[in-house]
């Protein structure tokens, strides 16, 4: 794919998720959110092939970025999750 194409697809994700995310109510957004850890998996992955495929500094640098950004995603949604779960149990 071209850079034009590329970027007219992350600019397209970019849109499309902020029209999703904006839809939800908050008393789902916490619960989904652990549902969403799942495509952070995902999101790591494709980093890590897309790092891997891709010799050039650049490509390697914008993976490793991809890499942490989805790495706190996944860590943050679990500890939210977590401590939502917490909150059901009783004492």
């Amino acid at each position: 794919m071209e850079f034009t194409e590329l970027l007219i697809v992350f600019v397209l994700a970019i849109f499309i998720g902020f029209e999703i995310i904006t839809k939800v109510p908050p008393t789902l957004h916490t619960p989904l959110m652990s549902g969403s850890n799942a495509i952070s998996g995902i999101t790591i992955v494709g980093a890590l092939l897309a790092t891997h495929a891709e010799a050039t500094t650049t490509a390697t640098i914008l993976g490793f970025i991809a890499i942490t950004m989805a790495m706190i995603n996944v860590v943050g949604g679990y500890l939210v999750t977590h401590r939502m779960l917490s909150m059901f149990k009783k004492k």
